[in-house]
């Protein structure tokens, strides 16, 4: 085999050049704030020529990580951005606070255990633990993304929101929501929300993957606001009816010792 090291050398460093000045458009918009820039003065703080600067900035919007305004001609941070932040931020109060109840849940019931953050009309999964029962392979990942209401997570998040919220968020959701899931309607989230709200948790019964339960809490702070949501996903049999009420109570419990650890320390909830 002829091996040509040269040329790999030089895939790499154009690679490696891309991925350098990609996360450096990214780095100047973080330090710029919410107004954004323009693509003449992101090319021209980075002494990137024109095409190179149109190349970079399409692609980072093709991948959401930025978010052009036609109106003002500004490119600023998009919501993949934040998702990453987010996810990857270590002293993230509510997350490290919840970790390890959520390790000993996952660990005692053998069932999965995820936490949650709203963004917007949309939750963010930042972990998951898992349990030794199998779960399909859709199933979410930290960083992935769905529409509030959609989940044990979102349905509960969704459930702790004002009225005017919900009208608001399943409005801006709808479409998507009927396209990628289309056994929760709004008609179908609704009553889930009505329910949540009667009995303190979400019950979601085989309407994302079938077979599948979830339950879902929210984790409220001092002012009624949702902070995040835990939710719990099982196979359908080991969610009877009195297996269902002992672990919803569990993960009630575990949203309250959160909240109350994250008031003692000082922790951001509010």
């Amino acid at each position: 085999m002829n091996h040509r090291p040269g040329v790999n050398a030089d895939v790499e460093t154009a690679g490696a050049q891309t991925l350098r000045r990609g996360l450096a458009v990214l780095r100047l918009l973080t330090r710029v704030g919410p107004g954004g820039l323009r693509m003449a003065e992101i090319g021209r703080r980075l002494a990137l020529n024109k095409a190179t600067a149109v190349r970079l900035t399409r692609t980072l919007v093709d991948e959401k990580f930025l978010l052009h305004d036609p109106g003002t001609r500004t490119y600023r941070l998009g919501p993949e951005a934040f998702a990453v932040g987010l996810a990857a931020e270590p002293s993230y109060a509510l997350q490290r606070l919840a970790a390890p109840r959520l390790r000993a849940l996952a660990l005692e019931s053998g069932d999965w255990i995820y936490f949650s953050v709203p963004h917007g009309f949309e939750a963010i999964c930042l972990s998951r633990d898992e349990g030794d029962i199998p779960i399909p392979p859709a199933a979410l990942k930290a960083g992935d993304r769905t529409p509030l209401g959609i989940g044990g997570a979102g349905v509960a998040l969704l459930a702790a929101l004002p009225d005017a919220e919900v009208d608001a968020a399943l409005a801006c959701n709808a479409e998507a929501i009927e396209r990628q899931y289309p056994r929760c309607g709004v008609a179908v989230i609704r009553r889930l929300v009505k329910e949540t709200r009667e009995q303190g948790f979400s019950v979601i019964p085989g309407l994302i993957v079938r077979d599948y339960w979830a339950l879902g809490v929210p984790l409220v702070n001092a002012q009624g606001r949702p902070e995040a949501g835990l939710s719990l996903v099982a196979a359908a049999p080991r969610l009877r009816v009195a297996r269902r009420a002992a672990l919803a109570e569990r993960l009630m419990r575990v949203s309250r010792e959160v909240m109350e650890a994250a008031a003692g320390h000082g922790a951001p909830v509010a």
